[in-house]
């Protein structure tokens, strides 16, 4: 069903899944179940029981996987956002002051081939854009977290030669927002060290693709690295949360 056709009737639980998981494909009926339970979202409910989704409510959700996704708010930031919507203001976490491009880098930091070295800021720049303190970034830099480049060489010594990418606005993005549950840089080390690891791997396997000249070559790399990260990814979820799942009770 077209987005067009979802506004004007009321979709059940199934047909928001299906509404929704192109533009969120890790959606589920159990998430959809959870962001209820948590407040989040209120659908109607039909006679029988069975939740029904009107535009609102989908507008909501939609807002709710976005931020998400897009910001790593944890759930009660984005039901405090939610709340104040509610009430006609504006989200105390919007940042009007993000410079532009910003908001794209780190809003598909999760997706593997979006180039987000198109973004460029200096350090002040990414201090403000990610809403960290300088001490914070000097901490990312001291674990290996953020690599700071200096493109500009002409431009001199000090941080006016220095400009950091998207990638280093999205990875300050996300241990900030690890950070609202206690987590700091130096617990973030062995994550960077699988992720060069995994990094070393990909690298492998797609080393003849990169051998080869010409666009399509090159098109088949890109494509091929987006697979395995997309796969990797998935993985590591499992792992984790079959990790955790005797501890939750599972």
């Amino acid at each position: 069903m077209s987005p067009a056709a979802a506004g004007s009737v009321s979709l059940s639980i199934g047909g928001v899944l299906t509404l929704l998981s192109p533009e969120f494909p890790d959606i589920s009926i159990s998430k959809i179940r959870f962001l209820e339970a948590e407040g989040l979202i209120e659908p109607q409910r039909s006679p029988s029981g069975y939740r029904k989704f009107g535009p609102a409510d989908i507008d909501r959700l939609r807002y709710v996987l976005r931020v998400q996704r897009d910001r790593y708010l944890p759930l009660r930031v984005i039901k405090d956002q939610l709340d104040a919507m509610d009430r006609g203001l504006e989200p105390a976490d919007a940042d009007p002051s993000a410079p532009a491009g910003a908001a794209d880098a780190d809003g598909d930091a999760g997706s593997a081939g979006r180039d987000t070295t198109t973004v460029l800021l200096d350090r002040p720049g990414l201090i403000a854009a990610a809403g960290i303190q300088d001490a914070d970034l000097a901490r990312l830099e001291e674990f290996g977290l953020i690599r700071p480049h200096r493109p500009r060489p002409e431009a001199g010594e000090g941080d006016a030669a220095v400009v950091y990418d998207g990638d280093a606005l999205v990875v300050a993005r996300l241990v900030a927002a690890l950070g609202r549950y206690g987590v700091e840089p130096r617990h973030l080390r062995q994550a960077k060290s699988a992720a060069d690891r995994e990094a070393a791997l990909v690298e492998q396997i797609v080393a003849p693709l990169l051998h080869r000249r010409g666009a399509r070559a090159k098109a088949g790399a890109e494509e091929t690295v987006r697979d395995l990260l997309a796969l990797t990814s998935r993985l590591h979820t499992v792992l984790v949360t079959a990790a955790l799942a005797p501890r939750l009770g599972r």
